[in-house]
């Protein structure tokens, strides 16, 4: 069965899917190991690792897709990506399409903020005009079409922070009759405007979670109580970042001024843990069979 076709699966069934976000290879093999059923490709955690900026569009399309395919081919879940604003125009956009879907992708984010976009809890966005979004989703929406009807078009509207959440709402229906699949409601504020939203708009609805993290706009609820309003997908983007982060930073304050913490064996992986995580048993096997001087 298709990727796309999987996620669209768990998708309508609206239980608040978590699908955290990947940085990096690593981390999104662990998001698998974890039992995570979807995983995203962090277009903020990118930026981050890659780059080590913030996601202010610094990232461009042609590193993002590499990125992207790396993940994909090195997971079974559904990946999606992150398309940011198309990189340009409705006919920009739709080679953003091809290209994802190409490169094995289960669904990507759009979203409807004036380039150059920024991570949507972050201040001083701005939003394109409504027919500018409409006419980009229905350009996506013709390319998603024609190469793989699964593929999930999420369109994730910053309105709520610009306007408020009635004209996420107006966006998210307008979104959904041009042919999207789901609709990201970006930063709602209260427990009260993640209600309206689901309730409001005649489609999936995706919501953005800062899990354990201080800053993030929305409030932090759990699984069963976005389920339970009828939520289709949980996003949690940056946690595995800001989580590697924090691992790194604490493994090195353990052994700065010269020290070795060989008793610290939380703050790292075992050899042979990271071995298995890369594949190297699977790689020695293939050695035996197909090298003529194989090295026990």
């Amino acid at each position: 069965m298709k990727k796309s076709t999987v996620l669209r699966g768990l998708l309508q069934k609206r239980q608040a899917l978590p699908v955290p976000g990947a940085h990096d290879v690593i981390s999104a093999k662990l998001i698998e190991k974890t039992g995570f059923k979807a995983v995203q490709v962090s277009g903020f955690g990118l930026a981050a690792t890659y780059l080590g900026l913030p996601d202010m569009a610094f990232i461009s399309f042609t590193e993002v897709l590499n990125f992207t395919r790396n993940i994909v081919d090195a997971v079974s879940i559904p990946v999606m990506a992150d398309a940011d604003t198309g990189y340009g125009n409705s006919i920009n956009a739709m080679r953003v399409t091809e290209q994802f879907i190409k490169a094995g992708t289960a669904g990507m984010n759009l979203e409807d903020q004036v380039f150059p976009k920024r991570c949507g809890h972050i201040e001083g966005k701005t939003v394109v005009s409504l027919e500018e979004m409409v006419l980009k989703i229905k350009a996506c929406a013709q390319v998603r079409d024609s190469l793989d009807p699964d593929f999930i078009l999420n369109a994730r509207t910053d309105a709520i922070a610009v306007s408020g959440v009635d004209e996420a709402i107006r966006r998210g229906n307008a979104y959904i009759e041009a042919g999207a699949d789901m609709i990201f409601v970006e930063a709602p504020r209260t427990v009260e405007e993640i209600e309206k939203a689901v309730k409001g708009i005649n489609g999936l609805v995706s919501i953005n979670l800062f899990d354990n993290i201080e800053g993030g706009k929305t409030p932090l609820l759990t699984v069963e109580e976005l389920a339970a309003m009828g939520v289709a997908r949980i996003s949690i983007p940056v946690g595995s970042t800001f989580a590697a982060a924090r691992g790194v930073l604490n493994y090195l304050e353990a052994i700065k001024g010269g020290k070795l913490a060989p008793e610290r064996k939380d703050l790292v992986f075992s050899f042979d843990e990271f071995k298995d995580l890369v594949g190297v048993p699977a790689f020695r096997e293939q050695e035996k069979q197909f090298l003529p001087k194989f090295v026990e």
